[in-house]
């Protein structure tokens, strides 16, 4: 009987009778993990199409009472809606779980709603929840911070500064926040005369040595000749799109001669010939190239603390609400004003 069964004692067999186990075992085990993920996609999916399709306020409020999530996982989904600009979903869910979430996260949870009301522009709603937040917890740095935000967008300035007592308390630097806001409320008083508000502006820029972008970008559109005798020219890149645009008339060329780069500046500009290069690229290029090429200065901003860009000049970023951080940043475009110019002077 041994003859019949020789073969189960060949080592070849044993090894192809392993590689065949080996096979048999990685297929199943691939197929099986490849059902385990579809199956596992098919739930997710199904779970976010119930988010996709955005639920009514009565369904979410069914949907975070059955506890089926956890609150941390509601919370991230409500950020999540916030982000992407759905604010109207977001404070839903904030909403909800006030009603019916973990009490000790209470206080967190208005923190959040408050914030993406601010976020929205509900300025009157994100007011009323930060000062529901101090009434019972009046040392939270956070709810200050944003409800002085409030008051400055809704340019109640005197009460942004009332802010300010609280978290100078609480051992918070308030000088800049100080001068700044003491610098809007003098730009929007509307009964002052200019000269006072000129005054004012610069004693609060000579006691900081801050704010330079906006003291001297409303002093030099009212008073061109006070803002070169008062201005810190080593200062002059902080201010290069407003130099840049001002015009040839209002120009103290005196002051100009004594700084290499506002000479260079100048240069680039047309308005001088008294550099032959520069050590910026952007104005190296506008000096060295033939007059006739239609090209200017471009501008852009960036914000020193969070390095967001922005299209615009700032003095409190948007993003990270730091005052004073913009830095600008230079770029080579079509002098457009210039083709409209030429085009105008064609038809006379």
């Amino acid at each position: 009987m041994n003859v019949f069964f020789i073969e189960f004692r060949d080592p070849l067999f044993g090894i192809i009778v392993f590689f065949v186990l080996v096979f048999v075992i990685t297929f199943f085990s691939y197929w099986l993990a490849r059902f385990k993920r579809k199956e596992d996609h098919r739930h997710l999916d199904k779970f976010l199409k119930q988010f996709n399709t955005l639920p009514s306020q009565s369904e979410l409020k069914v949907l975070i009472t059955k506890g089926e999530l956890s609150e941390k996982s509601w919370l991230l989904l409500a950020h999540s809606y916030a982000k992407n600009g759905n604010y109207e979903k977001s404070i839903e869910i904030y909403n909800e779980l006030l009603k019916v979430g973990d009490k000790a996260n209470y206080r967190d949870t208005m923190f959040l709603l408050g914030k993406t009301y601010f976020k929205a522009g509900f300025l009157e709603r994100a007011r009323q929840i930060f000062l529901e937040i101090l009434k019972n917890n009046p040392r939270t740095p956070q709810a200050l911070n944003y409800l002085l935000l409030v008051y400055e967008y809704m340019r109640d300035y005197p009460a942004a500064l009332e802010i300010l007592e609280p978290l100078e308390e609480l051992k918070k630097d308030i000088k800049t926040d100080s001068a700044y806001l003491k610098s809007l409320i003098l730009l929007n008083d509307l009964d002052m005369s200019t000269d006072v508000k000129v005054q004012k502006l610069l004693e609060i820029y000579k006691q900081t040595n801050q704010l330079t972008y906006l003291i001297f970008e409303y002093i030099f559109r009212v008073n061109p000749k006070l803002a070169w005798e008062n201005f810190d020219i080593s200062k002059a890149e902080l201010l290069v799109d407003i130099l840049w645009n001002i015009d040839k008339k209002d120009l103290n060329f005196d002051i100009i001669m004594q700084n290499s780069y506002l000479r260079e500046l100048y240069t680039a500009k047309g308005y001088i010939q008294k550099a032959d290069k520069s050590s910026t690229f952007e104005l190296d290029v506008l000096i060295n190239i033939n007059k006739s090429v239609n090209a200017t200065l471009s501008f852009e901003y960036i914000c020193n603390s969070c390095k967001q860009v922005f299209p615009f000049a700032f003095n409190r970023c948007s993003s990270c609400h730091a005052i004073d951080t913009s830095r600008v940043e230079l770029s080579l475009v079509k002098d457009y004003h210039k083709d409209f110019s030429e085009e105008n002077n064609s038809f006379q």
